[in-house]
């Protein structure tokens, strides 16, 4: 007779894991939903945006760097069309409706996000970096820029230097300066 476990022993065993290491769990949730994300969006490359002239065919879908943030999921797409930062839409905690605009703070400073619907993901809110992509030549100049904008995103340090320690009001993030930053520093 075989001493294998049930699934039930097995939904234990995570629900277990969950508990006694929290944040590890939380990191594979995001992750897990990052590339939940990226299928979706290979499946729409495949089926609607690869003979399109936006698309970029050195490039593939990629989700970068995917993690929680203060309750929230957040990360870089990458994709043969475009670069965005994502973040998951709280269920049911924002009336935002696909097409509206909602402010996130994020710790180099609040940005200007775009929700919108994907299915089967849901609702998600994202921040167009560039669209077309023709300036990556490959898929490791994308992910290295992707990388680099995120690193920027999560570092307070950035928030600072760009409105000064006693700032009252935090003013959005303008996409063509936080690039050219992100891209001298990178070069640097």
């Amino acid at each position: 007779m075989s001493m294998r476990p049930n699934r039930s022993s097995w939904r234990l065993k995570m629900i277990s894991d969950r508990e006694q290491h929290p944040r590890r769990s939380v990191h594979a949730d995001a992750s897990a939903w990052g590339e939940m994300l990226a299928a979706a969006y290979r499946d729409i490359a495949d089926r609607s945006m690869r003979d399109l002239p936006i698309f970029n065919e050195a490039l593939s879908v990629e989700a970068i760097g995917f993690r929680a943030r203060e309750g929230r999921v957040v990360g870089m797409m990458v994709t043969p069309w475009f670069m965005n930062v994502v973040t998951r839409m709280r269920d049911g905690t924002s009336q935002s409706s696909p097409g509206t605009n909602l402010r996130l703070r994020l710790p180099a400073g609040d940005i200007e996000f775009t929700v919108s619907e994907l299915a089967p993901v849901g609702s998600i809110a994202s921040y167009s970096l560039f669209s077309p992509m023709f300036e990556f030549e490959d898929m490791a100049s994308a992910r290295a820029t992707a990388e680099a904008v995120l690193a920027a995103l999560m570092s307070p340090a950035n928030r600072a230097a760009s409105h000064g320690p006693d700032a009252p009001n935090i003013t959005p993030i303008d996409r063509r300066t936080f690039l050219r930053g992100v891209q001298t520093e990178r070069r640097a």
